[in-house]
């Protein structure tokens, strides 16, 4: 009995450490739709909160264009996950082209349609460019979610809508 517990709890630990060190490299495939972390026991905040910004310096833009999008923050935050969805159904749209150190690119619908973190460094303002698809697809709005620490954590902060 003494070794079918041991085995149980070396088993749990290992499932949870592997959790762990796999969010404190990205998020999973997993956050894709819904864009929540996937943590054990993580508690959503209010997505309205007063210290997270999502921004860009276009109001408009074109198929193909290339929009610069930043992010700012008055709170060091660990994690995130930023992507842009159309306004008419928020399906994920474009692909980001540049992205900061920290930073990677996820693979949700198409190559580059979401950033994630690649570490857990502590992070407050991030610059990114996103490259529209060269078709027309409408409005947009740019979604990230924030990752403050392991248990806390805002989903689906938005940016004002860029016209299309």
């Amino acid at each position: 009995r003494a070794h079918a517990a041991i085995a149980v709890w070396a088993c749990t630990t290992l499932s949870l450490v592997s959790c762990v060190a796999a969010f404190s490299h990205g998020a999973s495939l997993s956050s894709c739709t819904d864009m929540m972390p996937k943590h054990l026991r993580a508690q959503l905040h209010s997505p309205s909160n007063n210290y997270i910004a999502v921004h860009t310096n276009k109001s408009f833009y074109f198929p193909g264009d290339k929009v610069p999008v930043t992010v700012r923050s008055t709170r060091d935050f660990m994690g995130f996950l930023l992507q842009a969805r159309k306004v008419s159904n928020d399906e994920i749209a474009g692909t980001f082209i540049f992205i900061p150190p920290g930073s990677k690119l996820l693979t949700c619908f198409e190559d580059g349609d979401t950033v994630t973190h690649s570490d857990k460094s502590l992070k407050r303002n991030l610059s990114f460019v996103w490259k529209a698809p060269d078709q027309p697809i409408g409005d947009i709005k740019f979604f990230i979610s924030i990752v403050q620490s392991y248990f806390i954590y805002w989903a689906k902060i938005e940016s004002a809508v860029v016209t299309q």
